[in-house]
């Protein structure tokens, strides 16, 4: 079945999409048996080549940037470093949350070098719902957004799963027994985590963009069988 993208945003230099979770960015090394890519499907959805200015994990879903040129990635990866920028991600964790906090973390990237990493964390709301897991009758989830200012690879999920609030569906950040525990009663086998806003200054118009992007079906049907 081919996948059309859902373009939220587009001008003479960028092409936003709402990114399908599961989805790869581009071709890798870890994933080689993989046919279908959003590089792939947005070039030739639109008919030319297109280049992607940052990364979204495969499991996450949401806000991802392209630009039409390849000269114009780097003006919007600077726009992106900029403070000034906000990215906003919606996900639901296990337990219930802080109303706010701020996790400044360093973690490890793949070549084991130490990296600062700092994440604001805001609760949006709690529920409770009668799922018997362990010694409890009942389980506790919490719906939270998240505003990284550091880019680090898996940042959101790494500090989550530091706070013990993990993402459900996170494999290998979150907790197996809550995610089996949502594939059974639930169905569910993506990650909850959604790359929901980008607020940021057009590095060639100097317009304000603020583009967001729609929860996918599996997130709101969590929300809906959670009451969240």
């Amino acid at each position: 079945m081919e996948i059309k993208l859902e373009i939220v945003h587009e001008d003479e230099q960028l092409i936003v999409i709402n990114k399908p979770a599961g989805l790869l960015v581009h071709r890798t090394k870890i994933a080689r048996d993989v046919q279908e890519f959003a590089l792939q499907l947005l070039r030739d959805q639109v008919g030319y080549q297109v280049f992607p200015i940052h990364r979204l994990d495969r499991k996450t879903s949401g806000i991802l940037l392209f630009t039409k040129q390849k000269e114009f990635v780097h003006p919007f990866q600077l726009v992106l470093q900029d403070q000034k920028t906000q990215k906003r991600y919606i996900a639901i964790v296990r337990g219930y949350f802080p109303e706010s906090i701020t996790v400044d973390h360093p973690l490890i990237n793949d070549e084991g070098k130490k990296q600062d990493a700092l994440t604001q964390f805001n609760l949006l709301k709690h529920t409770e719902v009668p799922l018997a897991f362990g010694k409890f009758n009942t389980s506790r989830y919490s719906l939270i957004e998240a505003f990284p200012q550091s880019g680090r690879m898996h940042q959101i999920r790494k500090h989550l799963n530091h706070l013990r609030h993990p993402i459900i569906g996170d494999r290998p950040h979150g907790c197996n027994k809550q995610n089996a525990l949502f594939l059974k009663e639930y169905g569910l086998k993506k990650m909850l985590l959604h790359a929901e806003s980008i607020h940021f200054s057009h590095p060639f118009t100097d317009k304000i963009i603020e583009v967001k992007a729609a929860l996918p079906a599996h997130f709101n049907q969590t929300i809906s069988d959670l009451n969240l």
